[in-house]
């Protein structure tokens, strides 16, 4: 018995002793990590003659909105944010439609070449087709320099398709059946009974395209040549690599050539912009990803 009780106390010191090192060692990596998003937010926030005069050290001397000020009184950057806000609203809003009426059309067993379309949508997870021909495609569909390029070749993804339709799958066919009996068709069906039982997954699937389509810049590189209607995140690459070379350019050379404010506070300023939506939004849906659609839709 006393050995046993020695084998216990051995056993949990063991376990502090591994807990202990976990946690400074996890608390390392957390400050480390967590070092450089506090340098934007404070740098974001200095007092630009603070600034300009290296009293920055883990606090700035001064608080200041500044650089906010500025970013928000200029066209390029207005500009940039209302593109960004358009692509995130509108191409969230229309991807889900796509992706939700395609999904429940597959998930239909009586869809007449059911397999064979699912096929087409799976090779398109398994082959990319690189840049130049989908260049071709919206050059051809005369989309360049339109802001619908970057939508509507992203419209959609298969991966997407097949989750959801997976998701659809789980739905009980006998709820269907009752909303045909009261007279729905296809399309109410889809519209009453399968969108209202699918909020958690049309939640979860939303964040993954606003995030998509808030974070848009190869594609913007590729198809936008008006800098007014380039992204938020052109115009922040186009500042982060020094808007005073030829690299940078364009409208954020133009808005940061005539500002008193340090580049490197409009930077950051711009950096916290940048990532400030998505983080809003993310709490708000995060409860929806482990929520079951079929919780209380019908009763056994």
């Amino acid at each position: 018995m006393s050995s046993e009780h020695v084998s216990t106390n051995i056993a949990s010191k063991s376990d502090r002793v591994f807990n202990a090192v976990n946690a400074i060692l996890l608390g390392i990596m957390g400050i480390i990590t967590f070092f450089p998003l506090y340098y934007v937010f404070v740098v974001s926030f200095s007092d630009p003659s603070s600034y300009i005069s290296s009293e920055f050290k883990l606090l700035p001397a001064k608080w200041s909105l500044a650089s906010y000020k500025y970013l928000m009184s200029t066209d390029a950057f207005l500009h940039a944010i209302g593109n960004s806000v358009f692509l995130a609203v509108v191409g969230t809003v229309l991807s889900l439609l796509v992706t939700s009426c395609l999904a429940y059309a597959i998930s239909r067993k009586r869809l007449q070449g059911r397999k064979f379309i699912m096929l087409l949508i799976l090779l398109t997870t398994l082959f990319n087709p690189g840049i130049i021909p989908p260049y071709l495609l919206v050059r051809d569909l005369h989309l360049i320099n339109s802001t619908w390029s970057l939508i509507l070749p992203v419209l959609t993804s298969g991966w997407y398709v097949l989750l959801m339709k997976g998701f659809f799958d789980s739905i009980p066919a006998s709820l269907e059946e009752s909303a045909r009996i009261d007279g729905c068709n296809d399309i109410s069906v889809w519209y009453r009974i399968i969108l209202p039982l699918s909020l958690p997954s049309l939640a979860a699937f939303g964040l993954f395209y606003a995030v998509a389509y808030w974070n848009t810049f190869f594609t913007a590189l590729l198809y936008i040549n008006d800098f007014t209607k380039q992204p938020l995140q052109v115009l922040l690459q186009n500042m982060l690599i020094d808007a005073s070379t030829a690299a940078g350019g364009g409208a954020a050379a133009e808005m940061m050539s005539e500002q008193r404010i340090p580049p490197e506070t409009l930077k950051m300023a711009a950096v916290v912009i940048a990532t400030i939506p998505i983080l809003l939004v993310y709490p708000f849906l995060q409860k929806h990803f482990a929520k079951g659609a079929m919780v209380g839709s019908v009763k056994e």
